[in-house]
């Protein structure tokens, strides 16, 4: 939009260069962004392989059991001369990797289940307070009972091995945190806004749609990141107790069998996976947050 919107003459070449610094400030910001986001996750990567390395070499664990990054680099990428093609390591990959598929399908499911319903009922708490006030204590009273206990339950009720069981057992791993930062959100809301859309007939939904909802992105971004770590928690556990597939389901196998290469190339592979995802989903926060004009997300 130009002054000449407004019933003011604007010289076309003084638009255009205003356009063009706007582009250029936008692209810095982008720059900058990802720059940020790279170098956090390259400092995150560097500092989990030094624990894992101090881990494996001085808690004197033997190296027959315990496999460091460079073991775990060397299953996956390096072949000695006249290796057997099965024992290769693209054979190792190709072994892991449908694992890994399964296991970010899994974890897939439990955060879009999860943030959904972590939404709909930030929502409904926001718009009725007899609804938060019959629900929430059955949600609190969810959020302290261990995962592993209720687990045999939601089991028995969903089936062993059903899609249902990994979408519920996953889904409740992000809920609680991600319901937590909605709400939050929601409740810091301008009241000068909420007054304004009052004064000229809005009701409680418009409200809502018209401040609350946007005023919380920042804190929808922070709830999306910070539950891609606990979506592939769920969808592991739920591999280990109900289905058996993915990488959830082989590490107690791989560990029975001695198959120690195979557990730690495995677990390196999700962690690494977390990280770049979580990584992901930041980057498009800041860039959405800058685009809207309301800076940093509340990390």
């Amino acid at each position: 939009m130009t002054l000449a919107t407004f019933g003011t003459v604007t010289d076309p070449e003084a638009d255009a260069a205003i356009r063009r610094r706007l582009r250029r400030d936008r692209g810095r910001a982008f720059g900058r962004s990802v720059g940020r986001s790279l170098g956090n996750a390259l400092l995150t990567i560097v500092i989990v392989l030094a624990l894992w390395q101090a881990i494996v070499s001085f808690t004197g664990i033997s190296p027959y059991v315990a496999k460091g990054p460079l073991d775990v680099w060397d299953f996956l990428f390096v072949d000695e001369p006249g290796v057997d093609p099965d024992r290769s390591a693209a054979a190792h990959r190709a072994a892991l990797l449908p694992l890994l598929v399964t296991t970010l399908q899994d974890a897939a499911l439990g955060w879009v289940v999860g943030m959904a319903v972590a939404i709909v009922l930030a929502v409904l708490f926001s718009l009725s307070r007899a609804v938060e006030a019959g629900v929430m204590p059955l949600a609190l009273v969810l959020r302290t009972v261990p995962l592993v206990s209720i687990a045999p339950v939601i089991i028995l009720l969903t089936g062993r091995g059903t899609t249902a069981s990994v979408a519920v057992i996953g889904s409740i791993v992000v809920l609680f945190p991600a319901l937590a930062s909605v709400m939050f959100g929601l409740s810091r809301a301008s009241r000068e806004s909420l007054d304004l859309v009052h004064v000229y007939g809005g009701g409680r939904l418009t409200q809502l749609r018209k401040v609350s909802v946007p005023g919380a992105l920042p804190s929808l971004f922070v709830a999306a990141r910070v539950s891609v770590p606990g979506a592939v928690t769920g969808a592991l556990l739920a591999e280990w107790l109900s289905t058996g597939t993915g990488i959830g389901g082989m590490i107690q196998k791989f560990s029975a069998s001695a198959r120690f290469d195979e557990l730690w190339a495995s677990v390196a592979l999700i962690t690494l996976v977390t990280l770049v995802l979580y990584n992901v989903v930041q980057l498009v926060e800041n860039l959405v947050l800058a685009r809207m004009g309301m800076g940093a997300s509340l990390s």
